[in-house]
Formats: structure tokens, C-alpha cells, sequence
């Protein structure tokens, strides 16, 4: 199995950005832990991150054409008002998961409402980096099962 976790804006500052809420962990310790994970569940793994939106769409776009079998997202603040985003999830046959660090649900008003998840397969938040290792586990009971 293959997937690929796509991070959006302001990832690549985990470790720096408001500790109180993302924790003093790194993007390449979030990797590392996901590489870990997934080698321990034969699934192979690729992670991107940009602070682009373009970009973004262009490697959920190139998702489908090097037919992966999922993706795992936390979009950023592009949740809370990318159509664009949106729009390139609703275009590929991949199932997609949003996840978040924190709890999305228990912040600011406008962290409240996500414009990606009614086109994902579901959206994990608040459980840190555990959010992807769930994500993970999804793909890894579709495999299992042959369900999504």
C-alpha cells in the first residue's frame, strides 16, 4: 500500500509555532514517527509540505495519477476557506482524510468549519501526532478488509 500525507501552511514551523497548542515536536519528527508506523505496517509512505495552495493541489492531483491509495491531509488554515482544495479532493478517486494537531473543534470559531472534510472519508483532530498514526490505521483496515 501506498500513501502520501500532505501538509499545508505553517507545518514546516511545528516545534516553533505556539507550543501550548502543537507541542515542541518537529515536522521531521512527525515523519519519523510516520515512517516508523508504516514500515511496521508494510505500507509505504510519502509526506510533502507547503505553505502553497497551488502546490498543494497539484500533488493531490498527482496522487491519482500515480494511482496512491490514499491521502492523508491536514490542509492548514486552507480547511477553514480553500474551495480550491476542496474542488481537487472531490476530483480524485483516492480516498482523503483530514487530520489536525489539535482540536479544531475546541478553538476559535473559525477553526470550527471545514470546507475540505464533507469530501474526505472522515477528519481525526486532537489527538497531536497520533491524528496521522489514526489516519494511517484507516487505509490500513480498508487493506485488511477490503472497506472503506
Amino acid at each position: 500500500m501506498r500513501l502520501v500525507i500532505l501538509n499545508g501552511p505553517n507545518l514546516n514551523r511545528l516545534g516553533k509555532r505556539e507550543p501550548s497548542v502543537y507541542g515542541t515536536e518537529t515536522l521531521d519528527d512527525l515523519m519519523n514517527e510516520i515512517n516508523e508506523h508504516c514500515s511496521q505496517n508494510q505500507v509505504r509512505i510519502l509526506h510533502k509540505q507547503s505553505n502553497w495552495e497551488g502546490q498543494l493541489i497539484d500533488w493531490i492531483h498527482e496522487a491519482q495519477s500515480h494511482q496512491l491509495d490514499g491521502i492523508i491531509m491536514n490542509p492548514g488554515a486552507f480547511t477553514h476557506y480553500s474551495y480550491a482544495i476542496r474542488d481537487a479532493v472531490s476530483s480524485v478517486e483516492i480516498p482523503v482524510i483530514e487530520v489536525h494537531i489539535s482540536n479544531v473543534h475546541n478553538r476559535e470559531e473559525f477553526r470550527k468549519e471545514s470546507v475540505i472534510a464533507p469530501v474526505c472519508v472522515g477528519q481525526i483532530s486532537g489527538f497531536g501526532f497520533e491524528s496521522y498514526k489514526m489516519a494511517v490505521d484507516y487505509f490500513i483496515r480498508r487493506r485488511n478488509h477490503g472497506t472503506s
